[in-house]
């Protein structure tokens, strides 16, 4: 997906990067509108990501019918392996979705950040790094659906 946004230039989007616990699932369960606008996204050709430390320890077995490909990694380094995944799948490709204060580097790193506030909250210092702000995870999706969406919150 290709993105023209005025002041900041053309962004060529392949991969989504999505946190798990309250950004694509509340309490350790997929929210039941995220699984039709994964394979919508798939389908436009950008590859899904799910980069989690799995508080709850059900993003596989939650994730497992979805064209998503799964990280979990431990916690006390949530922050740096989310930067790392980001850095190895190229920063200037990627568009990601989080919603915790172990998102903010990867807010940073990534051309298009979108926090989630949602029905678990939102970090205060993460809110700070994103692009964008939406209140649910269905707002935040249909931004990459529509991406005149994008256009109209960023350009300069």
């Amino acid at each position: 997906m290709e993105i023209n946004i005025p002041g900041r230039g053309i962004i060529k989007i392949k991969n989504l990067l999505l946190d798990y616990n309250g950004t694509i699932a509340c309490d350790g369960k997929v929210i039941p509108s995220v699984k039709e606008k994964i394979e919508a996204i798939h389908k436009k050709g950008i590859r899904v990501h799910l980069v989690t430390a799995d508080t709850h320890g059900t993003a596989r077995n939650q994730c497992a019918n979805m064209p998503i490909e799964i990280q979990v990694f431990d916690n006390s380094n949530a922050a740096e392996n989310k930067r790392d995944i980001v850095d190895k799948l190229g920063a200037e490709q990627c568009i990601c979705i989080g919603n915790g204060f172990n998102d903010g580097q990867m807010f940073v790193a990534c051309s298009i950040s979108i926090i989630v506030i949602g029905d678990e909250g939102c970090s205060a210092k993460s809110l700070m790094k994103a692009d964008i702000v939406c209140k649910n995870i269905e707002d935040a999706f249909d931004l990459i659906l529509k991406p005149s969406r994008i256009i109209a919150t960023l350009r300069g």
